[in-house]
């Protein structure tokens, strides 16, 4: 069963539900206890001298002072370390909230005024809401269909913009299961206060049940697959063997590719997005720029299931449905040497 953590009381904080929520509410407990002991330290000072130098009698000459290296010395070193250690900290909770593990469970998102639009691998969709099991790594894959938007979910202690024309990913693992605010924490519109909802933290086993008990319907890389295949035409110059006229994609996710301007890209889920909207912006050396734009005909979830099957089919894990690892077979050398996928190429061309 599910727990739902409910109080009756105003917390002063939300309650810590993810591995890296306790270091974040040090770091912010310290940043606090600096500013407090030096806004107190500064005022008390101030009322000191106030009263131990205040004017006894006018016109009085006042005894020199000369400095002291000690003193000086002292007043430097003090705010270095302290800064120093709120860096270090810093440095160290970004790392770890920002650097996504290989092993996370992936999850897409998309943002729309006003509401988000939720897709797990296995195909189960939710508006509003997000189920996932306790003490399992779950990587979000974001972006948004009109303005900005900000994923927030406070109790994880965890936020990231979700910024149009690109991707942003985050990533969590719950430690207890229970219900959590979800938020969106970018002014994005005249109903921005409405858009939010719930992170259902549950055990695997629930979490297992709530799977079985929804139609999931396509999965992204099956509905992906679809897309390339026969919606969208990509596999009539993407597949058909070495004399096809646009990149062999098996095996080219996470490959370096050049182009014909001399520079060079790994293949992510941005390039590949660039790839399907605006192919002629970049064109890999060995193909011509053949492919048109498909900027208008996809919408931003087409372009996550078309980024989700092409993934797969170099045997990426974050495709977790049996389908992604089934679609295609795994590039020969020379294929991967050969496909060289450009911003045009994503789509029957170049």
């Amino acid at each position: 069963m599910m727990i739902m953590q409910q109080n009756t009381w105003i917390p002063l904080f939300p309650e810590q539900a993810s591995t890296f929520a306790g270091d974040v509410d040090l770091l912010y407990f310290y940043l606090i206890a600096i500013s407090a002991f030096f806004t107190i330290g500064i005022v008390a000072a101030i009322f000191f001298f106030v009263v131990k130098y205040r004017e006894r009698e006018a016109f009085a000459t006042p005894k020199e002072i000369h400095g002291s290296i000690a003193l000086e010395t002292l007043w430097s070193i003090i705010p270095f370390i302290i800064s120093m250690t709120v860096f270090l900290g810093g440095a160290i909770v970004y790392y770890n909230q920002y650097r996504v593990p290989d092993e996370a469970m992936d999850v897409y998102v998309v943002g729309k005024q006003w509401m988000w639009k939720i897709q797990h691998a296995t195909g189960q969709r939710e508006i509003n809401e997000l189920h996932v099991p306790v003490g399992r790594k779950v990587k979000l894959t974001m972006t948004t269909e009109d303005v900005l938007h900000d994923f927030f979910i406070p109790a994880f202690r965890t936020k990231m913009d979700v910024v149009p024309g690109r991707y942003t990913t985050m990533w969590f693992e719950a430690t207890k299961p229970g219900k959590y605010h979800l938020f969106c924490a970018e002014y994005c519109g005249l109903n921005h206060s409405g858009m939010g909802g719930w992170v259902y933290v549950m055990e695997q086993r629930d979490f297992d049940n709530w799977l079985a008990g929804n139609v999931s319907g396509q999965t992204p890389v099956e509905a992906g697959r679809d897309l390339f295949e026969n919606k969208l035409g990509c596999a009539s110059c993407h597949q058909g063997g070495k004399d096809q006229r646009g990149a062999v994609l098996e095996g080219i996710f996470g490959k370096e590719v050049k182009f014909t301007n001399g520079q060079s890209a790994i293949v992510d889920d941005a390039y590949l997005r660039e790839s399907i909207l605006n192919p002629g912006a970049k064109i890999v050396e060995g193909y011509q720029p053949i492919m048109p734009t498909f900027k208008g005909q996809v919408t931003e979830e087409q372009l996550v299931q078309l980024i989700a099957y092409i993934k797969s089919l170099s045997g990426d894990a974050g495709t977790t449905s049996q389908t992604a690892a089934t679609a295609a077979p795994k590039a020969s050398p020379e294929a991967a040497a050969n496909s060289n996928m450009p911003s045009s190429e994503t789509k029957g061309g170049n």
